[in-house]
Parts: structure tokens; sequence; C-alpha cells
């Protein structure tokens, strides 16, 4: 694989896919803020230069709640940059990686999502997201869009991180039983884009841990592992409101990555390893 150019390498993500070109001997070079808007066309055709073979856009707007009050510019983010981004890889000849959310379906299905499933958002952040894959089909961009959630890692915020810190200030907490997904590992996502990219996978593709679990059951592996007193209460999502939907059920179908690379291995042992890894960096 040629030079690889990973956007918002700063995030959680995108420090995980920076380590993981590194470990692959993959030539990466990163960019993100302040030194580079991705909202700004200019400054992405200046710095997306032929020569760049993939590049890789880890950068969104993920704040759900703030979407819902501040929707254009988290449109501006995950739709119009997105587009823009697209047509100027279009133009260099390169094949772009973006990432998507579960939140693009409306979480009345029984059964996981399959990649081609009707887009149907519930709120502000996944109609932002559902228009930037809308954008980025229309461009015909050499693409790898991978839909993904409930991401964590052992730095960044997100909840594994939330509910460690919780868990060891409280004697108990309460979190909702009535939401179903699958987690996934920031480390666990950059491997497989690689392997994916290896393989010159393209289109839509769903990258997620193997398994799944309510926001409950998931907090309770994390409490357990890390050998902590805390309780762990279940509720339902009407007893704590948020001003965004969250979908009851988003489950994504993982056959088609499953087939292309292979199972992926379950919520519980990917989270293990960032369980260990978060406890190292704590100590």
């Amino acid at each position: 694989m040629g030079p690889v150019l990973i956007i918002g390498n700063r995030g959680m993500l995108g420090q995980a896919m920076c380590n993981e070109a590194s470990a692959r001997a993959v030539s990466w070079g990163g960019l993100d803020l302040p030194e580079f808007d991705l909202t700004d066309e200019q400054a992405v055709c200046r710095a997306i230069e032929p020569g760049c073979e993939v590049v890789i856009n880890c950068a969104a707007y993920t704040d759900v709640d703030g979407a819902g009050s501040n929707e254009a510019q988290a449109e501006l983010i995950n739709a119009t940059a997105a587009g823009m981004l697209a047509r100027r890889v279009r133009e260099i000849g390169a094949k772009l990686v973006h990432y998507s959310t579960d939140y693009v379906f409306d979480g009345t299905a029984r059964t996981p999502y399959p990649t081609d499933h009707p887009r149907q958002p519930l709120g502000a952040y996944g109609r932002t997201k559902a228009k930037g894959e809308q954008l980025l089909e229309q461009s015909g961009v050499d693409m790898l869009l991978i839909r993904t959630s409930w991401l964590y890692a052992a730095w960044g915020k997100n909840f594994v991180r939330t509910i460690a810190k919780l868990a060891s200030e409280r004697d108990s907490i309460r979190v909702v039983n009535d939401q179903r997904g699958r987690p996934t590992s920031a480390i666990h996502l950059a491997r497989l884009t690689f392997e994916l990219l290896g393989r010159g996978a393209g289109g839509c593709y769903h990258g997620t841990d193997g398994g799944e679990c309510t926001w409950y059951e998931f907090a309770s592996e994390i409490v357990t592992h890390l050998g902590l007193g805390c309780s762990v209460e279940p509720c339902l999502t009407a007893e704590f409101p948020r001003p965004e939907p969250r979908p009851a059920y988003s489950v994504l179908d993982l056959s088609r990555t499953e087939e292309c690379i292979g199972p992926m291995p379950h919520w519980t042992e990917n989270l293990a390893v960032v369980l260990d890894d978060l406890k190292v960096s704590i100590a």
C-alpha cells in the first residue's frame, strides 16, 4: 500500500489508525485541527496532493445531542466537508475511506441491519451522517464506506472510560438496558480497515466487534473486568431522557465484512484488551 493520509489523526479513531499504519510499515501522514480545516475546500485541495493513494477520513462531528442544537455545523462537517473531500480524492485518483454510523437507521428492526438497508435516521446526527453517505455515493469517488457503532478506546472520550471513572467513584450506577447494539474497539476498527483495503474492498461495509449487547451489559462487563465494587443497575431509556433520540436496536450486520476478512472477535475479547491498556495508563 502506498502513501496514506489520515485526516483527524489526533482523534480516538485517528490515533488507532496511525498506530495500525505504523505497525504495518505503511507510509502515512496526518492532518487535524487546528492546522487543517476539513471544511475549507482550498485547504483540502492544497493538502491532498497527487501521489497519495488512500485518504482515511477519521474526522467527524460526533456529539449526538450537540447535533440536535447545532445541526448546521454537524452537517457542514459530516456531509458538506465529506462531499468536498470525496471530490478532491476523485480528482487525484485516490481511494477514500470514510466512516459512518448505526444512527443512519431508525432502530425499529429486530434483526441486524444489512449494508443495503434503507437509511431512516431518527435525529439530527443520523441525518447529517446519512447525507454524508449520499454525497459520497453521488461523487463517484473510489470509496470504502464503513459503518460502525459504540466506538471505544483506552484514550479519548468514550463510554468505556466514562464508566470506568464513574464506577471507581460511586457505589452504584444505572445504565440503560433497552438499547442494543455492537461495541467497537478503535484498535479493531483500524485493523479491519487495513485488512479490507488489502483485499481491495470497495462500497459499504459494517465494521464492529462481534456479538451484541445492551449498554447495561457493556457497562457490567467493564466493571467486572476492572474488579470494581460498584453495583451496575439496569434502567429504561425513558428514565434518562436525552435531547436527541437513540435507536433502540442498532445491531449492524457483519456478514459482508466477515465474508471478506473472516470472523470479528467478540466484543468481550476486544474490550479486555482495551481495559488492560486502560489499567496500565491509569496505574
